[in-house]
């Protein structure tokens, strides 16, 4: 399916991005488009890969012109770009509207007017439920992606357009398992929020595996989740302790902004009409217009009286952590430099 097709990733010089590429080079597309503001990135991702098929286009997707020329000729797009620090977006929520709503239906809008096959948007756990900026921003661009994938242009183009919901991607810039290892190598306490927060688990492998799912299984609006086991932050770090075997300290520095003691990936009200797909949930997007009354509803699935969230999956103890975390390249390359 990808056999001399072209894919656009925005975002992607991030953690994303560097997975997909590490698995996509090895296809037969016949280009990858890195679309990303940040120019060290991509030239180091440039000299890194030395390969012909990767393009590399500064630029920022809160510029429509800029997002809409590097869709041109794209077959496929992988939307990863976004402000996705909790507190950051929480101090500055004008930006993370500007990157997570206006940015993204920027790409939404060139992909529609480029005749894009598919569109497949990242979103987050903390869309669900949302109580935070990032989370609340996150939620209306799953909401974009859904009211896009009505689009006449879209539908009339044979073109998809789907979500993938992640939970916390494990080592992914920014996340908590490298400033852990980093604290550890130091001789610095482990700062933990609270220890009984629960977070979904997932490699960076899995996020593509969600997004080669969703890509090969979605219909108009879906939006995808992966079943994935949950830990405690205290179990994280006690796994980490273990396996650097380290003596540091734990220190409780309490919640920062906007954050919850565990996080949804699919709202009870979702679960109610999902589909199970073995690994992977489907949630299907109401795609009714506006003239309900058109419509006679029959008897479905009663509502589930629980919603999927990290406090009721699969709980990993620190034997399972450590098990887990030893399967990161990531956390492999750090025990070689102890």
């Amino acid at each position: 399916m990808f056999k001399d097709k072209v894919l656009l990733i925005t975002g992607g010089t991030g953690s994303f991005g560097n997975a997909v590429l590490n698995k996509f080079l090895k296809s037969d597309l016949k280009e990858i488009r890195i679309f990303s503001r940040d120019e060290k990135k991509q030239e180091e991702l440039r000299i890194n890969y030395k390969n012909d098929r990767l393009n590399f286009i500064i630029g920022d997707i809160r510029d429509f012109d800029t997002i809409n020329r590097a869709m041109i000729g794209v077959d496929y797009v992988f939307h990863a770009a976004a402000l996705k620090q909790v507190p950051s977006c929480e101090f500055y929520p004008l930006e993370a509207v500007k990157t997570n709503i206006l940015g993204a239906e920027n790409v939404l809008e060139a992909a529609a007017a480029n005749n894009v096959k598919k569109v497949v948007v990242l979103s987050t756990d903390k869309a669900v439920y949302p109580i935070n900026t990032m989370g609340m921003s996150k939620a209306l661009m799953e909401k974009l992606a859904i009211s896009k994938s009505r689009d006449s242009r879209v539908k009339g183009n044979g073109g998809i357009i789907c979500a993938t919901r992640y939970g916390n991607v494990m080592c992914s810039r920014g996340s908590i398992i490298p400033l852990f290892i980093k604290q550890i190598k130091e001789g610095k306490p482990l700062t933990i929020t609270n220890p009984q927060m629960t977070r979904f688990m997932m490699s960076l492998e899995d996020s593509v595996d969600l997004v080669l799912f969703a890509f090969k299984n979605a219909n108009p609006g879906d939006i995808f989740v992966q079943k994935s086991p949950a830990a405690t932050i205290e179990v994280l770090a006690k796994a980490l302790k273990e396996l650097f075997e380290s003596e540091n300290e734990i220190k409780i520095i309490g919640a920062r902004h906007g954050e919850k003691m565990y996080e949804t990936l699919c709202a009870k009200e979702e679960m109610s009409k999902a589909d199970d797909m073995g690994d992977f949930y489907r949630v299907p997007a109401d795609l009714r217009d506006l003239n309900y009354t058109k419509y006679r509803t029959t008897d479905g699935p009663k509502l589930k009286d629980v919603e999927y969230n990290s406090d009721n999956t699969e709980r990993l103890n620190v034997k399972e952590m450590k098990e887990l975390l030893l399967t990161l390249d990531y956390v492999k390359n750090e025990l070689k430099d102890i």
